[in-house]
């Protein structure tokens, strides 16, 4: 007797193969038969010719504080993931160190957008090494779930205060590859670290893992090669490569004889030449021996702002202070006509970075406590007012108390040459699909819906099958990662599967929700058509809704790992 038999299903594998109609039973967590059954089972789920297909796999996400308060990884796995990776850039929360902890904390609140009061009394903070985090995890989560370990912890717990601005002295190095090390061993899967300039503390300093150099990059590379099945992620700056950024990635995997992700890949109208440069870093590891690849994101985040989080915002000339201010003085310092001359000009000398949000009247209102202003452009509420759309864009936050999200203006127009792009990136073999970033930004970007954001836009614009596009979501990242026996839909195999209406799938329209500990904000999208998510064979999402079980398993290096081919 099958524990659970799935009958008539559009059967897509993940291989890429055309799909096939059959029945699919699973017994203790494992696809047991496909073809047409007649075996009896303790429940039957009539799948009535929708798409059954490996679970999702999302290669980078900062979910590592999320499960705490919300082990079911929403709303990831609203969309279909059933297997993720944590502790991307190098901002795992493990190993802790109990006198570096609040500087930490205060690091994720800045750099990842979550928000500082959900971090302070959602997690008990009451762990020290990778394997006391774990085990607070271990058999109470949602999904499969992968842990890597980040630099910026490896650092002040290895070296204290001293992880801001100091190269390691070569004691400090080996306590750090001995933490590593030890890490591993309790489960990590890998290591990630971060160059990225726009990897800021809340005092604007670099994050630790930017003080470091290549010695130290290399040497905590090699590490990992030390156990089979393990990772890197890393992202060495958004500006175009030198020799120097191809020569690290690919040391750095040979170091560890393991591939090596970076990101982001972001697809824009005019890129196209800076893309193809920074992939040729994948070209330059492969004539070496090595592996490396870019993670897309293939469809680009709508972004929201606010004057509470201020990230983005914050980054404009003069504006970064705004931030460190309590929201009464901050609320006073935006009112104040005497410094808004200041503000705008800082902020629209920026062309360079986020200059797109400068265009003050094309932000759109989604959130307010003004409902009469919800869906308005900030320049049409400006013409309505007689003022300016700057000082509407600041009089509005001002009024609001902070609380107004803006829809940010679009940097991508969705025509048909962007659509062949896209399509011809996603099939790029240097390319893995899944940056979401999913868990971090929380108040900014809702890339969390990008699987079934994807197949939805399949159906307008068909530039490649939904078994490409299920391959892609499946076997491609489960290959880079070495994933044993997940990705595909193959009799042995562990039971994570999603079934779907192709004809429906889609995200729901992303809404404000204040359910993060503290009564934090943060962005959240439901899934149409999304109607069984299955994690090691047991149901964790059905109809839209949480079952109940918590299925999934801490992946492990070596265990649920191999070396990737």
């Amino acid at each position: 007797m099958f524990d659970l038999l799935i009958t008539d299903a559009r059967v897509i594998d993940g291989t890429g193969a055309p799909s096939y109609t059959a029945d699919v039973g699973v017994t203790d967590g494992r696809i047991a038969a496909i073809g047409r059954l007649r075996e009896p089972a303790r429940r039957t789920i009539p799948a009535g010719g929708r798409v059954l297909a490996p679970g999702f796999i999302d290669v980078h996400t900062h979910y590592d504080a999320q499960l705490f308060w919300d082990p079911t990884l929403s709303p990831s796995t609203l969309h279909g993931v059933t297997s993720m990776v944590v502790g991307n850039c190098g901002f795992s929360i493990a190993p802790l160190a109990r006198e570096t902890m609040p500087y930490l904390r205060r690091m994720l609140a800045r750099v990842e957008g979550m928000p500082v009061e959900s971090l302070e009394q959602g997690l008990p903070w009451d762990w020290a090494s990778f394997g006391d985090y774990l085990a607070r995890l271990e058999g109470g989560i949602g999904p499969n779930v992968a842990f890597l370990c980040g630099h910026s912890a490896l650092r002040l717990a290895a070296m204290g205060e001293r992880a801001l601005g100091n190269e390691p002295t070569p004691e400090e190095l080996e306590r750090m590859k001995a933490l590593l090390a030890a890490s591993i061993r309790e489960g990590a899967i890998g290591f990630s670290s971060t160059l990225a300039p726009s990897h800021n503390d809340m005092e604007g300093r670099p994050v630790p893992s930017r003080y470091a150099a290549r010695e130290e990059l290399v040497e905590l590379a090699r590490v990992c090669g030390d156990t089979p099945g393990t990772m890197l992620g890393f992202i060495p700056g958004l500006d175009p490569w030198t020799d120097f950024e191809r020569g690290l990635m690919t040391e750095m995997s040979l170091a560890a004889g393991r591939p090596l992700n970076w990101n982001p890949v972001l697809l824009r109208p005019d890129n196209g030449e800076f893309i193809e440069h920074q992939l040729g870093a994948s070209d330059h590891a492969r004539r070496a021996g090595a592996e490396v690849f870019g993670l897309a994101m293939v469809m680009p985040p709508t972004t929201r702002i606010n004057f509470r989080g201020g990230f983005l915002l914050d980054v404009f000339e003069g504006w970064g202070e705004l931030f460190e201010m309590g929201y009464p003085d901050r609320i006073a310092a935006l009112a104040d006509p005497a410094r808004r001359p200041a503000l705008q000009r800082g902020a629209e000398i920026n062309e360079g970075t986020n200059g797109f949000l400068s265009n003050w009247g094309a932000h759109i209102v989604t959130d307010s406590r003004n409902k009469a202003l919800e869906g308005r452009s900030v320049a049409d509420i400006a013409r309505e007012r007689g003022r300016a759309p700057f000082d509407t864009f600041l009089d509005i936050a001002v009024e609001d108390e902070l609380a107004t999200i803006y829809l940010a203006p679009q940097i991508t127009e969705e025509d048909d040459s962007i659509w062949q792009k896209r399509a011809d990136l996603c099939r790029d073999p240097r390319i893995i699909v899944g940056a979401s970033d999913a868990g971090a930004h929380l108040d900014t970007i809702d890339a969390f819906t990008y699987p079934t954001l994807l197949l939805a836009a399949l159906r307008e614009r068909p530039l490649f099958s939904i078994e490409q596009a299920i391959h892609l979501l499946t076997e491609r990242p489960a290959m880079m990662m070495g994933l044993r026996q997940r990705g595909l839909i193959r009799e042995g195999w562990c039971a994570d599967l999603v079934l779907f209406d192709p004809d429906t799938v889609a995200p729901a329209p992303t809404q404000a929700r204040y359910d993060l500990p503290g009564g934090q904000m943060r962005l959240f999208a439901e899934a149409v058509g999304m109607d069984h998510v299955i994690v090691n064979g047991a149901s964790l999402i059905e109809g839209g809704e949480h079952s109940g079980a918590l299925p999934g398993t801490v992946l492990k290096p070596g265990r649920d790992t191999e070396r990737a081919d």
